[in-house]
Order: C-alpha cells, then structure tokens, then sequence
C-alpha cells in the first residue's frame, strides 16, 4: 500500500468513524447541543487512542502495521493536541478508512467491538 493511499485511508475513516458514531448517539439524546457534545467526545483523538488500546489484542498483524504506517504519515498542520497523540488518531482512521475500502466485514467487527466499549466505558 502507498502512502499517498493510506493518507486517502486516513481521510476517509475519519468520516466514516464520524457516521458510526453520529448513528449511534442519535438514540441518545434529541437535544441538537448535546448531541454534538457527545460526537466531539467520541471523535477526539484521545477517545480514538483508547480505542487503540482497547482493540488491539483483536487487531490482526496486519491491522496493526496499517495503524503503524498510518502513525507515520506526516502532519501538515499544527495540532493543538500531543503530537503523538495526533499520530496514533491518524493510525486509527486510517485502519477504519483500509477496512471500509477493502474489508466490510471485518469493519462490521471492529465496529461492533467499538460498540460494546462505547456500551460498557462510556457515561450517557
């Protein structure tokens, strides 16, 4: 896999984690602002580095070198995050972005690993 297609990858799983969790705080709360209180909390990098951790005893090995190569990509931009913290987010969307492209099934997996930690870890 290129680098410029794991950027691509990295690009899109942030918008496709962005709708797995937009749908699954709908069933939250009708309250518009509380809504987006809860997505910014859910898509924030250090949520997505718990996630990380979380996942990875299930994380195939090369699950894990598509989240270590998309730790590598270099940021354009100034982060008011860690650093580190930011590269590790960016692995993680880029594994999201990989599964969405080439591996439905598998995505339906982490997500629904996703979705007992967000049940059992997260307040409502």
């Amino acid at each position: 896999m290129e680098e410029m297609n794991l950027k691509c990858c990295a690009h899109l799983g942030d918008a496709v984690f962005e709708v797995f969790v937009r749908e699954k705080i709908i069933h939250m709360t009708t309250n518009l602002s509380k809504l987006h209180k809860i997505n910014t909390s859910f898509v924030c990098a250090s949520y997505q580095c718990r996630l990380l951790e979380y996942l990875e005893p299930f994380l195939t090995e090369k699950e894990k070198d598509i989240i270590r190569r998309g730790r590598n990509i270099p940021s354009s931009s100034a982060r008011r995050i860690n650093q580190s913290l930011h590269r590790l987010a960016t692995g993680f969307e880029a594994l999201i972005g990989y599964l969405h492209l080439y591996n439905r099934s598998r995505l339906d997996e982490i997500f629904s690993l996703i979705d007992k930690y967000i049940e059992t870890n997260s307040l409502k």
